[in-house]
């Protein structure tokens, strides 16, 4: 599961469910398809099992304020036999089974810096049919309704400006521009040239 959070910066939460609980990473670019890009995970506190499918506003002021969105769902599953064994040794493998992220991936702990030296990770696509170098972040809506990260905010009583700039400003979720008047094109056509 992985929610598009707007709070002090854009991340990304990347969830596991792991015994009763949300294993969780920030992921400030976000994921990526393609195995050459590796994304910085910082690994934060886990979250109640609840909060999966959280989406909404958090007030300002409070822990993770801002506007979040269930960005993703699914399932997944480990490559390893002991998931607890693969966090300590810092090198975890899994199938994402979810309808942005698919196939396999892993989280390696990174050395970092200073204090969060050991919540420093890397989230990296393996190599199978799913990658692609296609950027997925672009696929800016909810899994659970196709809001913008702005659409949740103005229906929540959020910062609105601070979500939309959450939001791509790609042609997909710009809106629509009236084409050319046909005539005005049969003119272009028909002008003559100079000799």
């Amino acid at each position: 599961m992985v929610q598009k959070h707007r709070a002090t910066n854009l991340h990304y939460d990347f969830r596991l469910e792991w015994h009763g609980t949300l294993l969780s990473w920030a992921v400030p670019k976000g994921p990526s398809l393609d195995p050459s890009v590796k994304r910085l995970a910082m690994q934060v506190e886990d979250h109640p099992i609840d909060y999966a499918n959280f989406e909404g506003v958090i007030p300002e002021g409070e822990y993770g304020g801002g506007t979040v969105m269930v960005w993703d769902k699914g399932t997944w599953e480990p490559e390893v036999e002991d998931v607890d064994a693969a966090l300590k040794k810092g090198d975890l493998k899994f199938t994402l089974h979810g309808k942005k992220l698919k196939g396999s991936w892993v989280l390696v702990r990174t050395r970092g810096y200073g204090r969060s030296s050991d919540r420093s990770w890397l989230l990296i696509k393996h190599r199978d049919q799913y990658v692609s170098t296609r950027d997925v972040t672009e696929d800016a809506r909810s899994v659970l309704n196709k809001r913008l990260l702005a659409d949740i905010a103005r229906e929540g009583g959020g910062d609105v400006a601070k979500a939309a700039s959450g939001d791509p400003t790609s042609k997909s979720n710009a809106p629509k521009r009236s084409a050319r008047p046909k005539r005005a094109v049969a003119r272009a056509k028909t002008r003559k040239r100079a000799t």
